[in-house]
């Protein structure tokens, strides 16, 4: 698996997202290229921003007890799986705007490094190590650009 946290596989990501256009369609799913951006924004909004609700201690058990696994391992994700309510995207977005965003998210994780989220608090899943943290920010724009052709 690519390594977010490497310079020279940052550079494949987002040359893999600079080939996306306003135009582009998806290989499966509903989403328009505006919003999938959108979507993957939510990723990094989680650890940049305080902009969504943190989920009470019965869902975080939830989470950390039958999800976490399932996004921080190095298997890649099915077509059309489920996603928690605060990743769906339902109105238009402006895709300049959410690809710059995520270009810059992208590339602000790269320049903390891993060490900087070894062991950082995950909103969702407790403290993950970096490879946990790699495996969910790659796997992530990794099926989505597939989504995309990209």
């Amino acid at each position: 698996m690519n390594n977010v946290f490497n310079a020279a596989d940052t550079a494949i990501v987002i040359n893999r997202i600079s080939k996306l256009t306003p135009e582009s369609k998806p290989l499966w799913g509903k989403m328009a290229v505006g919003q999938m951006l959108a979507h993957c924004n939510v990723t990094y909004e989680l650890v940049y921003e305080n902009i969504h609700p943190k989920p009470n201690a019965f869902m975080k058990f939830i989470l950390k007890t039958f999800v976490k696994k399932l996004v921080v391992n190095d298997v890649p994700y099915k077509h059309n799986g489920q996603t928690a309510p605060y990743f769906i995207i339902k109105d238009d977005k402006d895709f300049n705007k959410e690809k710059n965003r995520l270009i810059y998210y992208i590339n602000k994780t790269q320049q903390l490094g891993a060490q900087n989220f070894e062991g950082k608090e995950s909103h969702s899943f407790g403290k993950l190590t970096q490879v946990e943290w790699n495996n969910m920010f790659y796997k992530h724009l990794n099926h989505h650009l597939s989504q995309f052709g990209v």
